[in-house]
């Protein structure tokens, strides 16, 4: 976003957890690296927040900050954002050329495959009958192997997607509602108006989850997160906001 004093836009580095679409932690940092990453996940550590998984796409420090901090924890790289920067490399969709490779990787290793032996499996199919010893080809197979580990976490950790849909979608919400701001005066406040929007969009109610987040409707995020005996903020039923059930999963 963009902040008066800075000559770049600057990150606004937020989570969201999984299964209860709350946003444990949300801050803005000058630049996107791995100190600011590491700051991040040092803030999240003081909170008790359990961290196993990061989704994410491929951020240059993130992994090295995350193994600082939380050093038994695991990284899903996006295999939305992954396969995207295929396609842009092999220009599948304006050329013919490497698509028969692009859709063939594509089925075999990232669709079919259910664990790391039918994953190899996959990339050894697709070399076999796609690369031609094609060195470009095969530096894209081996690339892919070498980030097996960060590409195919979801395989063995329980309830880990491997998209970074969710979160995709609330930073689409959130662009619209920046797109009225034209800017930020200071630092400090870009931060007060994140805070605030965070602090709503915990205490809003979700409407539109489908499928196993059906049951999420009705409840807002911070029911599933809220310490019982923590009082609720008079500033909060002075918005409007009224004070939530605490969560009771549903029969």
């Amino acid at each position: 976003m963009a902040v008066k004093g800075f000559a770049d836009k600057i990150p606004f580095i937020y989570g969201i957890d999984y299964l209860t679409h709350d946003i444990p932690l949300g801050d803005l940092y000058a630049v996107e690296d791995e100190m600011s990453f590491s700051v991040f996940f040092s803030k999240l550590k003081q909170l008790g927040y359990r961290l196993q998984v990061v989704v994410a796409d491929d951020r240059g420090g993130l992994k090295r900050a995350l193994l600082k901090v939380f050093p038994h924890a695991r990284l899903q790289l996006c295999h939305n954002h992954y396969l995207e920067n295929l396609r842009r490399a092999l220009n599948v969709r304006t050329e013919k050329r490497y698509q028969h490779f692009f859709h063939s990787l594509q089925r075999h290793v990232f669709l079919e495959a259910k664990n790391q032996q039918q994953v190899v499996e996959g990339l050894r199919h697709v070399w076999n009958n796609r690369t031609r010893n094609k060195p470009f080809l095969t530096n894209i197979l081996a690339a892919v192997n070498n980030r097996r580990e960060d590409l195919f976490t979801y395989q063995e950790v329980p309830d880990c997607p491997h998209t970074t849909n969710i979160i995709e979608s609330y930073n689409s919400h959130l662009s619209g509602r920046l797109k009225t701001i034209k800017g930020f005066e200071s630092f400090a406040s870009a931060q007060i108006w994140l805070n605030a929007y965070l602090v709503r969009r915990r205490a809003k109610q979700l409407t539109d989850c489908q499928g196993q987040f059906r049951h999420l409707n009705k409840h807002a995020s911070l029911e599933l997160t809220i310490k019982k005996q923590a009082r609720w903020p008079d500033i909060l039923t002075n918005l409007g906001i009224k004070k939530i059930k605490y969560w009771e999963k549903e029969e």
